[in-house]
């Protein structure tokens, strides 16, 4: 198949023998293979990581540990089969439609149902982290001394901005990471959730940062609704601003990493929205 290594599709005619390509889901962007296939009269999704990914690790993780309250309800995905070291992943195919660009991306019933089902992935075990800020920090500060064009002056002003911020305990739960209409599905009125390869411990509330650079930012009713269906807001006013700054950096410069200029502009936009009297 195409985009597989040898030990991929050594794998997949183990897993799948005489499974046939449907449909390529592949974005392009990163190194990462996405094919729908079917296989004895069942329609599987394959994931394949080259040698840069570090995705498919993270997916696996939250298959094996964080997402039975969305599988056990059909709302997740189910993993079939999955290789760490072959950067392999088999999970059974869910129906449905993808939120983004359809009429649902408007929809309040949509995000109210949205929030509740990530309210269950946050609600399992969290762990205390000490260092979390101060990771979080350094890697905000590694994308701007890297490659990017984020203004001189700008990225100054970021730099002298992250310095003076304090760096308190975190609370940690899982995440899914990339929480916005791209990743959702919706199959007789029902929202499910797929692309677990941004899965993560992380504060609660960046779950929420791509849905507030976006959707909410378009349409107040949206976020409420998902409010309303997550049952609190989890972002404390500090640490949001935080984890925005963050986000806008990071968005920037890894948008222009991977040469997606729609993304990179996103980015640009962030930064001078956080950084906005």
């Amino acid at each position: 198949m195409t985009g597989l290594s040898p030990r991929q599709q050594d794998l997949l005619r183990q897993w799948l023998p005489g499974a046939t390509v449907e449909r390529d889901h592949s974005w392009g962007l990163v190194a990462t293979t996405v094919l729908e296939v079917t296989c004895g009269g069942a329609r599987f999704i394959v994931k394949a990581g080259g040698d840069s990914d570090h995705h498919i690790a993270r997916e696996l993780h939250a298959h094996r540990h964080w997402l039975a309250p969305w599988t056990s309800r059909g709302q997740a995905p189910a993993l079939e089969h999955g290789d760490d070291d072959a950067k392999l992943v088999v999970t059974r195919f869910l129906p449905g439609s993808l939120v983004l660009g359809t009429a649902s991306e408007d929809d309040p019933a949509i995000y109210r149902q949205a929030g509740a089902l990530l309210a269950l992935l946050h609600a399992q075990p969290a762990q205390p982290a000490e260092d979390h800020e101060q990771r979080e920090n350094a890697r905000s500060l590694s994308w701007l001394d890297g490659p990017h064009r984020i203004a001189a002056a700008t990225a100054e002003r970021l730099r002298a901005e992250i310095a003076g911020w304090p760096t308190p305990p975190a609370r940690l739960v899982p995440t899914h990471g990339d929480w916005q209409p791209r990743n959702w599905l919706v199959h007789d009125g029902a929202v499910a959730v797929i692309d677990f390869g941004r899965a993560a411990m992380r504060p609660a509330a960046s779950d929420l940062t791509r849905l507030a650079a976006q959707q909410f930012r378009h349409d107040p009713s949206l976020e409420a609704a998902f409010l309303d269906g997550y049952g609190a807001d989890p972002r404390d006013p500090a640490a949001w601003h935080r984890t925005r700054v963050r986000e806008a950096i990071a968005t920037a410069a890894w948008a222009y990493k991977v040469g997606d200029e729609t993304f990179e502009a996103q980015g640009h936009r962030m930064i001078a929205e956080v950084l906005a009297p």
